[in-house]
């Protein structure tokens, strides 16, 4: 190994990371001022915008026997910029926070950075990195926050859905789930050579980001990220619209898996269903629920931090 993958944290100091860190950093076209002074200054030509946090923290969010460096920058970049999609606006910007051992070789940072680089580039061309920060910790953590523009556009609520309504979705549902098994059972090795394709969307999830604007200009009047499983959501969607969702029907995986990153949108019923979206039920009068068959489903699934972490598994 290098002598310059071997240095950590604690041996090169923060501006000595950064300086090693920066160049790998997406850039974000709607950057007025970048990293180097106390805050970035964004375009805003909307005069409004999406702004969502979320963080990855060892032992419950992810592992490094499974996860490499650049999986960690993937995720943590397209979980946040599924949230900006799900309002149906366009992502522009992300903040990045990290909390290392001081122990963490440099080039760990690297590969996070070279992560969060490849999946702007490929789920939000144009969306990059304009600042953040760097702390250590006994736990290694990144939180991003994301920032988004609504061009224009209504913002995408939870809370639109309305009897009647198509309930569609679009991306993958129940297959990072089947990965994040196999990782469990098998280790990565094992489980990549098992399902190459479930295992990959665990590590690096590939959210429909662009069709969050689309489903907004066609109409959607309903949309959430399905991040904790497709019923657990759901129902959180059916609640804020005070409806019930009747799905056609779903597999096990489908209903209870989690971190697919697919879009959950209801559409009025006289709107033609964007490319990428496909039919899975309806928006029915209810007050919460989620039915299959015209039975409500109890067994929520899905993934509840405070309820299923209990330090175990780190």
């Amino acid at each position: 190994m290098a002598e310059a993958e071997r240095q950590t944290l604690a041996e090169l100091g923060e501006l000595g990371v950064l300086a090693r860190i920066f160049p790998r950093l997406p850039k974000a076209d709607a950057t007025l001022l970048g990293p180097g002074d106390d805050a970035a200054v964004l375009a805003a030509p909307d005069g409004r915008y999406v702004v969502t946090t979320d963080m990855l923290i060892h032992g419950p969010d992810f592992r490094w026997e499974f996860s490499a460096p650049d999986d960690l920058g993937w995720k943590a970049a397209a979980t946040n910029l599924s949230d900006v999609a799900a309002m149906g606006a366009r992502p522009t910007a992300l903040v990045v926070a990290i909390a290392a051992p001081q122990s963490t070789p440099v080039s760990v940072l690297e590969g996070v950075a070279e992560g969060l680089r490849s999946a702007c580039a490929e789920l939000a061309p144009g969306c990059g990195v304009v600042g953040g920060d760097l702390s250590t910790s006994d736990v290694f953590t990144i939180a991003v926050t994301a920032f988004g523009d609504l061009e224009g556009r209504r913002a995408v609520r939870r809370s639109g859905a309305r009897p009647g309504d198509v309930v569609a979705v679009a991306g993958e549902l129940g297959v990072a789930a089947r990965g994040l098994r196999l990782l469990f059972e098998r280790g990565r090795e094992g489980g990549l050579r098992a399902d190459a394709h479930a295992v990959g969307r665990q590590l690096r999830p590939m959210p429909p980001i662009g069709l969050g604007t689309v489903a907004a200009d066609a109409g959607a009047t309903a949309m959430m990220d399905v991040s904790d499983g497709l019923v657990l959501d759901a129902r959180r969607l059916a609640r804020a619209s005070a409806v019930d969702l009747e799905f056609d029907g779903l597999t096990d995986d489908e209903a209870h898996g989690g971190e697919d990153h697919a879009l959950l949108a209801a559409f009025p019923p006289d709107v033609a269903l964007p490319d990428g979206f496909r039919r899975i039920g309806l928006v029915v009068p209810g007050a919460g629920r989620v039915l299959v068959g015209g039975a409500p489903v109890d067994e929520l699934g899905g993934w509840d931090p405070y309820e299923q972490w209990d330090g175990r598994l780190s």
